[in-house]
């Protein structure tokens, strides 16, 4: 049985995506922070993790992009889901009654609009949705409500006081598996998550961009970041879908030629929105 790392605890998004892509017939191991997670594939206690890398609403997962490159993992999958943020409570308690209401900051961040109309809630930032609706469910924690998923109110009894409360109801994550490998047969992928870094030189960029075009890869995603050790200088970060394995080697190679660096991230089957 496959041991996969998630993000969280059950009732959490990440835990959702690992039963949606894996099936049942896995064994999931909760841990609290990406960093914990990612130690626990590079340290050999899971073979695959589930990772949030970016949201339709609030962008890129900046540090995660970081922690996949650092620590040397490969994406070897991706999975897209339809956040439904719900404010949920103990049993019998009323929106006007609380004064906290806990979550993980990217849900906060999504829901604030809501809580707009409550300006006597505090909104107070935590490690994970669930783990908080965890929380008050196990020390009847009164006036403290969660921002969670639907699953998360079933799990731990708690009852629901608004539905769907996100800003943008159309509010989905991108989700990548990672591992220590990449796949060893590539005849299915259709998608790929490249690093490189360039010189300062003008059009570096856009000639890179053209051996995209040039290649019938088709850009889906580009981010910066920051190298730490070089002010003002930055590595870019890539996803781009093909059609042929041929074309994608072929622009990498000349990727390579035109770049200070570069670096294959995943190898994957695009899930198409």
């Amino acid at each position: 049985m496959s041991k996969v790392a998630i993000q969280g605890i059950r009732g959490s998004y990440h835990h959702q995506v690992g039963i949606d892509f894996f099936g049942k017939e896995i064994e999931l191991l909760e841990f609290m922070s990406f960093d914990e997670l990612v130690s626990s594939i590079v340290n050999n206690k899971c073979e695959m993790g589930v990772m949030a890398i970016e949201n339709s609403i609030a962008g890129s997962i900046i540090p995660n992009y970081a922690l996949i490159d650092n620590s040397n993992l490969k994406i070897i999958g991706e999975h897209y889901i339809n956040i439904n943020h719900q404010l949920m409570a103990l049993k019998g308690t009323k929106i006007k009654d609380l004064n906290v209401v806990a979550s993980h900051p990217m849900a906060l961040l999504q829901c604030k609009e809501f809580f707009k109309k409550y300006p006597k809630i505090t909104l107070v930032e935590d490690k994970d949705t669930a783990d908080v609706a965890l929380r008050i469910q196990k020390n009847k924690i009164k006036n403290m409500g969660a921002i969670a998923s639907f699953e998360a109110s079933k799990i731990y009894e708690l009852e629901i006081l608004s539905k769907n409360i996100q800003t943008i109801k159309n509010n989905e994550t991108r989700f990548v598996i990672i591992s220590k490998n990449l796949f060893e047969d590539d005849s299915k992928c259709n998608k790929a998550s490249i690093k490189f870094v360039l010189n300062h030189q003008t059009g570096s960029l856009s000639s890179v961009l053209e051996i995209l075009k040039d290649n019938n890869l088709n850009l889906t995603k580009i981010q910066s970041l920051p190298i730490v050790k070089t002010p003002w200088k930055y590595s870019f970060f890539v996803d781009t879908t093909f059609s042929s394995i041929d074309y994608l080697n072929k622009a990498l190679k000349l990727i390579d030629e035109k770049s200070e660096f570069l670096k294959v991230l995943g190898i994957y089957q695009n899930k198409i929105r």
